[in-house]
């Protein structure tokens, strides 16, 4: 079965850093990654993504502050939060748009969720 497993969440200061790790295993094949982020009482919003040729997108909100990089060999997908601002706070999901062993076809599947708080 398919894991994502992440790490790196937690409290940071405004304008401080952060870097979310999310590990993926059972997957033979890896077409994309991405991360996606829930406020309390808000819409979940993606964030970022990135494929397996390294082709990334981002939200408008945090262009120029996040990047988003993965290891391929790895299965690995990183979010590295520069210029932490209040409204960042919220729980960051990543997902694989993946291959599970012993399937066909793509699906999209999902960490368990990371939380990010920022003070001020």
């Amino acid at each position: 079965q398919v894991q994502l497993v992440e790490s790196g969440g937690g409290l940071a200061q405004a304008g401080g850093s952060l870097r979310l790790s999310c590990v993926g295993s059972g997957m033979i094949f890896v077409n994309s990654m991405g991360w996606y982020r829930r406020a309390s009482g808000k819409q979940l919003e993606l964030v970022a993504t990135i494929t397996s040729g390294d082709s990334t997108n981002y939200a408008d909100s945090v262009k120029g502050r996040f990047t988003i990089s993965r290891d391929n060999v790895k299965n690995t997908v990183y979010l590295q939060m520069n210029s932490l601002r209040l409204e960042d706070t919220a729980v960051y999901y990543c997902t694989a748009d993946a291959i599970q062993g012993g399937k066909l076809g793509l699906d999209k599947y999902w960490g368990q969720g990371t939380q990010v708080t920022v003070s001020s």
